[in-house]
């Protein structure tokens, strides 16, 4: 079975941003050993598949009104710098719970009965329940499905983009905290000046708050993920999405708008095509 068709925005931070009960989790997953990025979405959707298969609301909740979660936490592991390992635990759990959470804002309230495992108050409290281990802070991952969202790829250097074609592919890049964080507050004032309100400026924005939870010391990992299975190798090496985006952010920036614009048609045609592969699966 192919992976999830989902990219990534990772964030690993060093061992000693986590402590509580979350840090005791993360060294107990450190001691089973860590996940390869290549198999966090399968892992994830196993997860997701058994709560499913034995009715349970949320991934880990040994019991449905969820009040004795026997989820552990599985990571993902970086070398730092100064031999301290960067950790970035997938959260599979409570981003699961933000999905429940946004799910009974959105959906009909018959779509709602006839989907959850549990009454919605219940499935409410334990969603709520289950994010607040986040507490002050914030799910260390986030997905887009079927795509890579364009806002994206404004927080990376196209020339360290990271390719592997043989064996698990792969495309990804690793930008240090502090870059990133500059780099969505910049195209987010480059794109509200050019273009006003608007989704990518607001994408980016998000990001930029997102990236401020977390410590400056970590790193940043932009991955396509199963993403990579709707795209062939000729087309992985030749995706310069990256260095599209910069330029469209540079003709911005000099008020070039039917250039900026040209930058952003071909790369909404392309991941268009991408996207539209969703049809035939």
């Amino acid at each position: 079975m192919p992976a999830p068709f989902l990219s990534y925005l990772r964030v690993y931070e060093p061992l000693r941003a986590f402590d509580g009960p979350s840090g005791a989790r993360v060294r107990a997953a450190l001691a089973r050993g860590p996940l390869a990025p290549e198999r966090a979405g399968r892992h994830e959707r196993e997860v997701c598949l058994r709560a499913q298969l034995a009715a349970r609301l949320l991934p880990g909740d040994d019991r449905n009104d969820g009040a004795g979660p026997a989820h552990g936490c599985e990571v993902l592991v970086l070398g730092g710098a100064a031999g301290e390992p960067l950790v970035c635990p997938l959260d599979t759990r409570e981003r699961a719970a933000a999905a429940v959470l946004a799910f009974l804002e959105a959906e009909a309230p018959l779509l709602r009965a006839s989907t959850l495992p549990v009454p919605e108050a219940v499935a409410r409290r334990q969603a709520e329940r289950a994010m607040a281990d986040l507490g002050q802070g914030a799910a260390h991952v986030v997905s887009a499905s079927w795509m890579v969202p364009l806002p994206w790829f404004a927080l990376v250097d196209p020339e360290e983009r990271q390719l592997r074609l043989d064996g698990k592919r792969r495309v990804w890049w690793r930008v240090p905290m502090g870059r990133a964080r500059a780099r969505a507050a910049q195209a987010e004032r480059i794109v509200r000046a050019g273009l006003g309100d608007s989704e990518p400026a607001d994408v980016l924005a998000e990001t930029g708050t997102w990236l401020a939870h977390f410590d400056r010391a970590s790193v940043v990992e932009l991955d396509y993920g199963g993403v990579t299975e709707l795209v062939d190798d000729e087309a992985l090496r030749n995706d310069d999405s990256a260095d599209q985006v910069r330029d469209a952010l540079q003709a911005l920036r000099e008020g070039d708008k039917a250039a900026a614009q040209a930058s952003y048609e071909r790369l909404r045609e392309f991941w268009a095509d991408v996207a539209g592969k969703q049809r035939a699966c």
